[in-house]
């Protein structure tokens, strides 16, 4: 019952966001990482041929799983996603921060919301969902890639996740890390809320299952990132 209902094709789609390097790495067409060792396993355990559909970025990604184009995704929970998205609990936790320039007079995360900043952040990320729930008086440029509207337009502030950031920064001298992170990244398996309860259930005793067998740590390690970035059980 869970199969048909999950994998009504007989095949289980699963959409990949290759726009967040922690989660899946490689090309649009040879995905790799956490979320496609994920998503196989799961297509293993239903007992179907998996279909891996990837995308340079969350909001696309969304969209696949949202229009019917997938049917599992790997997004971070955010309230805008969770009207259309049933999540399981985080699998993996990570962070969003900024990055200033070097001499910019803006030294922590709590200056950022005042008039006259702008940020670049990734058009439709769940920090882009999130901050713009949350900011008062800054104002969000968004873009394929925040950092390059950053450069591009001379913004004040760039919004990213911690990882990339944090190469990006070190790679460029001429900017520094505001500390301490803006938000928690809660990243999470999903599918459409259309789905039976049971369905929902099922994928998310998968979730805690990963998390607690070490597949989930294996497979970030694997993938060469942190795998103390595992979400409690």
């Amino acid at each position: 019952m869970i199969t048909e209902d999950l994998a009504p094709t007989g095949v289980l789609r699963a959409s990949i966001n290759l726009g967040n390097p922690v989660l899946a790495q490689g090309t649009l067409d040879a995905p790799a990482g956490v979320t496609v060792d994920i998503a196989r396993e799961l297509g293993a355990r239903l007992g179907v041929p998996v279909e891996l559909v990837a995308f340079d970025a969350a909001r696309k990604s969304f969209e696949a799983m949202t229009s019917g184009l997938a049917d599992i995704c790997f997004l971070a929970i955010e309230r805008k996603r969770a009207e259309q998205v049933a999540f399981t609990a985080p699998y993996v936790l990570i962070e969003g921060v900024y990055a200033v320039r070097a001499d910019s007079s803006i030294t922590s995360q709590d200056e950022v919301d005042r008039p006259g900043v702008r940020v670049g952040v990734n058009h439709g990320s769940a920090y882009d969902l999130y901050l713009t729930r949350t900011l008062r008086h800054a104002t969000l440029v968004r873009g394929e890639d925040g950092i390059a509207v950053f450069r591009d337009q001379g913004l004040e502030v760039a919004a990213n996740v911690r990882q990339p950031m944090t190469a990006y920064v070190a790679e460029h001298p001429d900017l520094r890390l505001l500390e301490p992170r803006f938000m928690e990244i809660r990243q999470a398996l999903g599918t459409t809320r259309s789905r039976r309860p049971e369905t929902v259930a099922y994928l998310s005793e998968v979730i805690d299952e990963l998390k607690a067998n070490g597949f989930v740590a294996d497979a970030l390690r694997r993938a060469g990132q942190d795998d103390g970035l595992v979400a409690p059980a």
